[in-house]
């Protein structure tokens, strides 16, 4: 029982990673907020974790307030946070000449100023239980795919925001701040997504080695286990670091000339 009697709210977390992160919390012995989009995903993940370990809260989290009523839901019903993880995000395909500034101005709601929100006003309580801050990133923050423009930049701004808050609270409020930057995971909402993008329905079991040298992508449950070591006391007085989950080397990397792409279905 790594996070035995922790309490964490998981943002986002009525699918993917962050559902998977929210049950392997519990696993582990945490209880937890639940916090999304879909009332019945809600549900159906409370149900899977227990309704006596989860509460959940269906809300926007750009909404005015949205922050602070996930941390007073946590007081409310558990009396005190240990950390929270901000994983929730929008992911949308765009580049300089698709995107428009609403467009920018709403993904860096969702990506960047929703989780700075949340560390803000939870910060009170997480000075209290001497807590933590984990950031759900993505290696597209170190420059990221043509057509994630805005998202790429989110991430980054995200990254630079987690080494900076990591050192200033960590000093002055003995709160860690620390990221995880997944690469490519097969979630529910990437499966969708890559359908409507043209591609056939099993895309994920035919991608190139140079994108996937293990044959396959990462799974949610693989992001879930890492972020256990940085709730956890075993990641002891580590704050301020961003870790890189991926399959090869991202940054640096040289791959092969032959590259070759996974083929969208023909018309």
């Amino acid at each position: 029982m790594r996070l035995k009697d922790k309490i964490i709210i998981v943002t986002g977390s009525t699918t993917g990673i962050g559902k998977a992160i929210a049950v392997r919390c519990v696993t582990e012995g945490a209880r937890v907020v639940v916090h999304g989009l879909e009332h019945d995903l809600g549900e159906a993940v409370v149900k899977k974790i227990g309704s006596d370990k989860a509460a959940l809260h269906i809300e926007d989290i750009v909404a005015e307030g949205a922050a602070q009523r996930l941390v007073d839901l946590a007081i409310k019903t558990y009396g005190k946070i240990d950390a929270i993880i901000n994983n929730a995000a929008m992911v949308a395909s765009s580049d300089i000449r698709t995107t428009d500034l609403n467009f920018f101005r709403q993904v860096l709601e969702v990506n960047t100023i929703a989780p700075f929100a949340l560390i803000k006003s939870a910060l009170p309580h997480l000075t209290k239980s001497h807590g933590c801050v984990l950031n759900i990133g993505s290696v597209n923050a170190y420059s990221g795919e043509p057509n994630l423009l805005p998202y790429s930049i989110s991430k980054g701004a995200l990254m630079t925001m987690t080494r900076n808050l990591g050192d200033t609270l960590h000093r002055e409020n003995g709160v860690r701040v620390n990221q995880i930057n997944p690469g490519w995971v097969l979630t529910e909402r990437e499966i969708q997504r890559k359908r409507e993008q043209g591609l056939p329905d099993d895309w994920y079991k035919q991608i190139p080695n140079v994108f996937a040298p293990a044959g396959r992508i990462l799974l949610p449950e693989e992001i879930a286990a890492a972020a256990v070591y940085w709730l956890s006391d075993e990641s002891g007085p580590i704050s301020g670091q961003v870790m890189d989950l991926e399959q090869h080397p991202f940054i640096g990397r040289n791959p092969p000339k032959d590259i070759t792409t996974i083929t969208p279905k023909k018309s």
